[in-house]
């Protein structure tokens, strides 16, 4: 039934295993057909970016009032410190837009799209410390073991290009800040719907290229023989995994003919690589990641996940913040733009942001050389273009010291089932049975915010 309602109908069904949910998507009409997620690890401080707080810049180097801080407890890196001083931030902020949102001056580019984009200033999340708070904002869950969103999309969707993965991840930034691959892992879904990781070198993807002596046509007749083998076990098990052994191979030999098609900036013009950067071509940079992204979404990949490490500021926020903006600023603005200048952005849905926020006092000594921003999970700022949602909206409010939500704040949960619902799935709908459960990417949590779609 799936075969005959198409690929992208059939999802990752199938009859023959009891773990397989049927999850007859999508369950509305969709906004949304594919997705590119720009994921800024480490937390970038968003009161130096898209949230100003000129209270901080008059109480700068006064102790944020106990009133202020309430219970919330530091994290070990500053817990022994003797005061806590507010710490303005050293960025001016202008009003950009129809609608004045309001930006620093280190995101230039960003603040030009400002027209294009909902802002989200009311996110929160719980965990206060990086790995938990990724995997939560990657899978729904604090603990390791759950599939991402990619792979519950891929899940739920399918694919819409045969010759290219459903789910594709690039990772670009310093290499101090670890990034772990189970952010992008299927967990209990079958293996088909893992992310596939591009590399910076070498292949795109790991042995695309054939073996001394052996060309295209003989790599393709010895995987239709061990094709043949894993069907005659396949006849027997009924093992899932076997069959995601199967597309996996077949997988990789489309590949061989598109990645090399995908991964050509010949056909690019001038123009547009000028308007990503200069190190658009450089493979490993974050532009040329953005760049891929609108390739691969053009040619139908459902979800491309970028990450870029670097933002975790802790001490010297005012040199190493603009190296990031530097890095990122302009690509990322330069993919809504070209998206929008191909079509692409009315049903592409474009995230941005990291895991959680950073405090409003200094970690450090409060010099504008040194001081940087600790962990804070009670408020963050992300912001999102396309597929359906407001443009040129600011959604949520927080304090006069960016330290508390005092309106519209919205959940990981609740940006999860946002997300899935441009795609016209209801998150409590589109499961997968494991162990005996039902599990879901939002798990027993999350609503529709429905203040931030069109």
């Amino acid at each position: 039934m799936g075969t005959l309602l198409g690929d992208s109908a059939a999802g990752a069904a199938a009859p023959y295993s009891p773990e397989y949910v049927l999850a007859n998507v999508p369950h509305f009409a969709p906004k949304a057909k594919r997705i590119i997620y720009m994921f800024m690890s480490g937390a970038p401080s968003q009161m130096d970016l898209f949230d100003p707080k000129p209270m901080l810049n008059k109480m700068h180097g006064q102790d944020l009032p106990d009133s202020v801080r309430g219970n919330q407890k530091p994290t070990a890196m500053t817990r022994d410190q003797s005061s806590f001083p507010c710490a303005g931030s050293p960025f001016k902020f202008r009003q950009h837009g129809e609608r004045g949102a309001w930006y620093s001056d280190i995101v230039p580019h960003m603040a030009c799209i400002a027209d294009d984009v909902t802002v989200i200033r009311s996110m929160f999340t719980e965990p206060i410390n990086h790995d938990p708070a990724m995997t939560l904002m990657q899978t729904g869950f604090q603990l390791a073991g759950r599939p991402c969103i990619g792979s519950w999309m891929s899940y739920g969707l399918g694919s819409e290009n045969d010759d290219l993965p459903a789910f594709v991840v690039l990772v670009s930034g310093h290499f101090n800040q670890p990034i772990i691959s189970r952010y992008w892992h299927n967990g209990f879904l079958p293996s088909k719907h893992q992310g596939v990781q591009f590399q910076p070198s070498g292949d795109p993807v790991l042995f695309l290229s054939n073996p001394a002596g052996l060309d295209h046509a003989s790599r393709g007749r010895t995987i239709n023989t061990i094709n043949e083998l894993n069907r005659l076990k396949q006849a027997s098990t009924f093992d899932p995994e076997t069959d995601a052994k199967i597309d996996s191979y077949e997988m990789a030999y489309r590949m061989q003919t598109s990645v090399p098609e995908l991964t050509d900036l010949s056909q690019e013009s001038q123009a547009t690589l000028n308007l990503y950067g200069a190190n658009a071509t450089e493979s490993g940079t974050y532009a040329y990641n953005a760049l891929m992204a609108r390739r691969l979404v053009e040619r139908g990949t459902r979800f491309v996940q970028l990450y870029h490490r670097g933002w975790d500021q802790h001490f010297t926020l005012h040199k190493d913040i603009q190296r990031q903006t530097t890095a990122c600023d302009q690509a990322s603005a330069a993919l809504v733009t070209d998206l929008k200048q191909r079509g692409l952005l009315k049903d592409t849905l474009v995230v941005w942001g990291g895991e959680f926020g950073r405090t409003a006092y200094s970690q450090g000594p409060l010099d504008l050389d040194k001081f940087g921003r600790d962990h804070h999970p009670g408020c963050f700022t992300i912001w999102m273009a396309g597929g359906g949602v407001k443009a040129g909206y600011v959604h949520g409010k927080t304090d006069d010291f960016g330290v508390r939500i005092v309106e519209g704040g919205v959940h990981v949960h609740d940006l999860h089932a946002t997300i899935l619902a441009q795609f016209g799935i209801d998150h409590e709908r589109l499961t997968f049975r494991f162990q005996g459960r039902d599990y879901r990417l939002t798990d027993v949590h999350g609503k529709l915010v429905k203040e931030l779609l069109v």
